[in-house]
Parts: C-alpha cells; structure tokens; sequence
C-alpha cells in the first residue's frame, strides 16, 4: 500500500487510516478477504496479504469473495506497472469473479484509468471529505496529508450499504448508470 510522492517521503509504504479499513470492513461484513497491496505495517489484516517481493498482486489470483486496494499511486520504475494497472484487476474480479472490491485511490478523473476502469465498471465513488488525508506511516498515524484529493471506489452490488456507511465519510455518487459508458472508453491505453 502506497501513496505519495518522493517530494512528501523517502517512505513508499503509506497505510490507509484506521477509519477507512473499519468502513471498509463495514460494507463487506466481514473481514478482507485479499489485500493485493500489503506491507509489513498493514493494519488491514486480510486473510490473504499479498506483500512484494513475495508476491506480487499483479500476477497472483484475486478469486476472492472482498478485496480492499490500496494501490501504488505513481508509477514502479523498477517493476513496471502503474496505478491504472491496479484499477484495471480491481474492475475485472468484480466482472470475473462477481467479488466485491474497494479501491482507495487518488481523485484524477480525467485519466485514462479513471476512464477505463472506474467510469461504467464502478458502482459507486465517494469522494472523502479529508482535505488532506493523512496515511499511516510505518504503521504510525504520523504521516503528513497527502498532496491530492482521494476517493473510495466501489466496484460491488450493494450499492446502499456502500453509500450508507462511505456518507459519513464524504460526497457518495452512484456510477451505476455510466454502465452504457465503459464501450467508449476500453479503448483508452492502459498505460494512461
């Protein structure tokens, strides 16, 4: 689980804040079931954590019944993959394996992932009212704010659970109706 940039921190292990793992937690009732993008200071606690370089959650399998993304936010030089690469298996394990997926990603709605893989394959947005979200570091509530706005995207079928619980936490959009969209923007590169 990254966020930031080198600008902010040397560190590339941002944790999501102990709020959000709860709500997310909440909508699933249940416990995580995957985290693809795990660390040694993972609050999520998953069942299955997949951390590099043991694993790589790109290439292992996301046949699960919840899975909670908190991807790389940049680009991995090293291993070549980008955030929309990310986005992509959290859209396909909701069409594949009908799992439930939440992602917690920057707001960037005019990019190519955002248009690939969240407009007509998500269900719901919320973008979170933290002006400056403030990820874990090293484990510690000790981060400073991220530079950007984020949102919790929901790709699942219980879009009024996803709502009722994410409202507290910010601005709630139903993107169900974009459905008819995705046919447009699949073409987009998935390298944008």
């Amino acid at each position: 689980m990254t966020a930031g940039r080198e600008v902010i921190s040397k560190n590339k292990e941002w944790g999501t804040p102990k709020k959000y793992v709860d709500a997310v937690r909440e909508v699933f009732r249940a416990d995580i079931a995957l985290d693809p993008c795990s660390n040694k200071h993972s609050i999520t606690d998953a069942d299955i954590e997949y951390t590099l370089p043991e694993k790589d959650g790109l290439k292992e399998s996301w046949n699960y019944l919840n899975i909670y993304v908190n991807p790389p936010y940049g680009r991995d030089r090293e291993r070549k993959t980008t955030i929309g690469q990310w986005l992509e298996r959290c859209a396909q394990a909701h069409e594949e394996y009908g799992s439930e997926v939440m992602a917690l990603v920057p707001v960037a709605t005019n990019t190519g992932h955002w248009k690939r893989s969240i407009y007509g394959r998500a269900n719901a947005v919320c973008f979170l009212s933290d002006t400056r979200l403030r990820f874990l570091e090293d484990g510690e509530d000790i981060g400073k704010g991220a530079p950007m706005a984020c949102a919790m995207i929901y790709w699942g079928d219980h879009y009024e659970r996803f709502h009722d619980v994410f409202i507290r936490h910010g601005a709630v959009v139903d993107m169900s109706h974009l459905k008819m969209l995705h046919k447009g923007f699949k073409d987009i590169s998935i390298n944008q």
